[in-house]
């Protein structure tokens, strides 16, 4: 079975594992597990901030992140289908008391003149000031969209003459920077809050980082306590992410690579896949336009020996590129999914008003 469902399927690789057996530990909530500092300073020089924080999940790093950059019943501005809405279980209105307001995009990204419209007028007394703007890079729902650093900045400068605090969703970031170009530390700089995640793309079997000024990051510190991310000899997996950034930073253009390759083959073969929004590991494929409802095609697959994943998008799957998908995989992927997909009867109708399964 080849599984392209998601990158957080990627095992620890050999060499990790070893890395992991090895870890010198400590108390990590006494700041005494030297492998989880050592991280921690890895992080904030890589994201371009003065400390980092270590804690289980990005969802729990941007929780803490709003947390940190907020007061309840301020307002947050995001992409209507960025995960810290739309996966993080309305956890912004649950752990920060936020109001959350949407901005709608074709494909995760937006531009200055929105921010500009969604604010509210500081001096109305009956709105939810706007205090927090969000941006994720790539953006998951978007299929993996690459933010420009021009783009970034226009945004952030926007927001800034507005007084928002910015943060960034950085979940995939390093698959951003390597598909740009652009160093993580000039992404990161400009933002007030930075997470990454270390589970995807980069291998890891858990974890993540916040990272922002130090006095920011000693109320990070609270809240990871107080959200239950606090633990004990946690270099057991911190030395996992030391290893990832030692080694499986720069192997991220294999997986660009692979899925541009996917894409390109799948649409030779006349599968609905525009090539052209293939910018990192994401390949999106539209069942829609071949008149098969998501679920269907997924099944049709998984008889075959492909998995895919639905996306953010009514009927339209994803395939994604990791450190367990070869270029043998992408290969075989190319040939399976179209016999999969082919001769497929008409199911736009009978699925049209089935609830959508994302």
């Amino acid at each position: 079975m080849i599984d392209l469902r998601t990158d957080t399927l990627t095992q620890p690789t050999q060499a990790m594992r070893r890395a992991i057996a090895e870890a010198v530990v400590g108390d990590e909530q006494k700041r005494e597990d030297p492998t989880v500092i050592a991280l921690e300073e890895r992080g904030a020089a890589l994201l371009g901030q003065e400390e980092a924080v270590f804690v289980p999940t990005a969802t729990m790093a941007n929780q803490i992140a709003l947390r940190v950059l907020s007061e309840p019943g301020d307002e947050v501005l995001a992409e209507e289908l960025a995960h810290i809405f739309r996966y993080e279980l309305g956890g912004p209105a649950v752990h920060s008391g936020l109001v959350m307001k949407p901005i709608r995009t074709e494909d995760g990204r937006f531009g200055a003149e929105q921010i500009r419209d969604l604010v509210n007028p500081p001096a109305d007394l009956h709105m939810a000031p706007t205090k927090v703007l969000c941006l994720e890079n790539t953006h998951n729902a978007g299929g993996g969209r690459v933010w420009p650093l021009s783009q970034v900045r226009e945004v952030v400068a926007e927001a800034r003459a507005h007084g928002l605090s910015v943060h960034l969703d950085g979940a995939r970031l390093m698959n951003a920077s390597v598909a740009s170009g652009t160093p993580a530390a000039d992404y990161g700089r400009e933002f007030d809050t930075v997470a990454l995640c270390l589970s995807k793309g980069l291998g890891c079997p858990l974890g993540a980082l916040i990272a922002g000024s130090r006095e920011r990051m000693a109320k990070a510190r609270r809240f990871k306590h107080l959200f239950g991310g606090a633990m004990r000899q946690a270099g057991i997996v911190a030395a996992a992410g030391v290893y990832a950034l030692d080694h499986h930073v720069e192997r991220l253009a294999e997986d660009h690579a692979n899925a541009r390759r996917l894409a390109e083959g799948l649409a030779e073969a006349g599968m609905p896949v525009d090539v052209e929004q293939v910018e990192s590991n994401f390949v999106l494929l539209d069942a829609g336009a071949l008149d098969i409802g998501a679920d269907e095609a997924v099944a049709r697959m998984r008889a075959g020996g492909v998995l895919l994943s639905f996306a953010s998008r009514r009927n339209v799957l994803r395939a994604v590129t990791h450190l367990d998908v070869s270029g043998e995989d992408v290969e075989r992927a190319i040939e399976l999914i179209p016999q999969s997909l082919a001769d497929a009867p008409r199911a736009a109708e009978r699925t049209a008003d089935a609830p959508t399964p994302y």
